[in-house]
């Protein structure tokens, strides 16, 4: 497809870290890892506001025979180590611990989101606000802060967020009158449940929510279904935004005709079109590193959006490896976009994703494209 414009914005380079919520706190040096899926919304005075994902690691994980990890105690940073001989380094994001009765991990990252205010098309940066950093302040935070999705529902905004720690790994919400200043509402969705896109605006008088659980079991379908078992995006529904009560019925699931929806999930939070709810996603079709993830899109019934009125199985947005080739020293992740953010822009959406876990991409997609 031929965007009006595809550019990154912002990457590892544009961090100050000097400025890091980190910076004084940890006896070692670290570096940005990566500075992506940024979540998106057009704050008061018409510029965009992302709230970018930095992924913070030690430059020297290793040292004395053991591998080390950031994590966040109760006010402090603070770095673990493990012995070399006990863990998996073959991703470069995490290390697999050996020898448990099921897979545990750790991050070679610890994660913060930092708002940057960008120009009204979202081209340009105006603006990093490094004293609005949202950083773990809970228990169920200690290995970061992740993926923000920001939704404005009336006059209030509301950012949902992914909180990792040996406790759970769950769906923290914010709240925030001016999208800058946020309070933390606590947990709203328990273990394993990712990628929560909450629906620009009401639909019945209630919230609205796509919502991704994970799993390693899966039933089957029947062998002639058009479906395919595994993870999908579904839905659930709220009063007030904290207490959540899955949809019984089923949202959007992988197909048997593709291949790209062998994983899939939630993207930008749904806008609401003339056609129906616009909603982006990802398809990760397998192959590479961690397989390759592509941007689709859905039309969902205005005033049922568990009823899909339209999906395009062509991608609307794929990895573009001629965007990250001035970065390529830092490169450690390929064929990666992960679309996390949406605005208008008169004639055009204005789409923001991360681009190979690294960078903020920045896509204009006319709007006739969804009619």
């Amino acid at each position: 497809m031929n965007h009006i414009i595809d550019r990154l914005v912002f990457d590892p380079r544009d961090v100050d870290l000097s400025r890091s919520p980190l910076a004084g706190h940890i006896p070692a040096e670290t570096f940005v890892l990566g500075a992506f899926n940024p979540g998106l919304t057009r704050l008061a005075n018409g510029n965009l506001l992302m709230m970018v994902r930095i992924a913070e690691a030690l430059t020297e994980p290793v040292c004395d025979g053991a591998v080390r990890a950031v994590r966040w105690d109760a006010g402090q940073y603070v770095l673990d180590s493990y012995p070399l001989e006990a863990v998996d380094m073959t991703d470069p994001r995490q290390f697999v611990l050996r020898g448990q009765p099921w897979r545990v991990m750790v991050l070679t990252s610890l994660s913060w989101l930092l708002p940057v205010e960008l120009s009204a098309d979202g081209l340009s940066v105006v603006q990093v606000h490094y004293d609005r950093a949202v950083t773990p302040a809970a228990s169920y935070q200690s290995h970061g802060v992740e993926d923000a999705r920001i939704s404005r529902v009336g006059d209030r905004y509301l950012m949902t967020t992914c909180s990792v720690s040996p406790e759970r790994h769950c769906t923290t919400l914010y709240s925030s009158a001016d999208a800058l200043d946020w309070t933390m509402e606590g947990i709203v969705l328990d273990h394993q449940n990712k990628d929560m896109l909450i629906f620009e605006g009401l639909i019945g008088g209630k919230y609205w929510a796509q919502t991704r659980p994970l799993g390693d079991l899966y039933f089957a379908y029947p062998p002639d279904s058009e479906w395919r078992a595994g993870p999908s995006i579904n839905l659930s529904t709220s009063p007030d935004a904290l207490h959540w009560k899955p949809s019984e019925r089923p949202g959007i699931r992988p197909h048997t005709a593709t291949l790209h929806t062998a994983r899939m999930g939630g993207g930008a939070p749904p806008i609401l079109t003339p056609q129906g709810w616009l909603t982006l996603w990802h398809g990760v079709e397998p192959g590479g590193d961690v397989g390759i993830y592509r941007t689709y899109w859905s039309i969902l019934d205005r005033d049922d959006p568990s009823r899909c009125v339209r999906t395009e199985h062509a991608p609307l947005i794929e990895p573009n490896a001629a965007l990250t080739a001035p970065l390529d020293d830092l490169i450690y992740l390929r064929d990666v976009v992960f679309t996390t953010g949406i605005a208008d822009g008169g004639a055009h959406y204005i789409i923001a994703s991360g681009e190979a876990d690294l960078a903020c991409r920045i896509t204009h997609i006319p709007k006739d494209v969804f009619a």
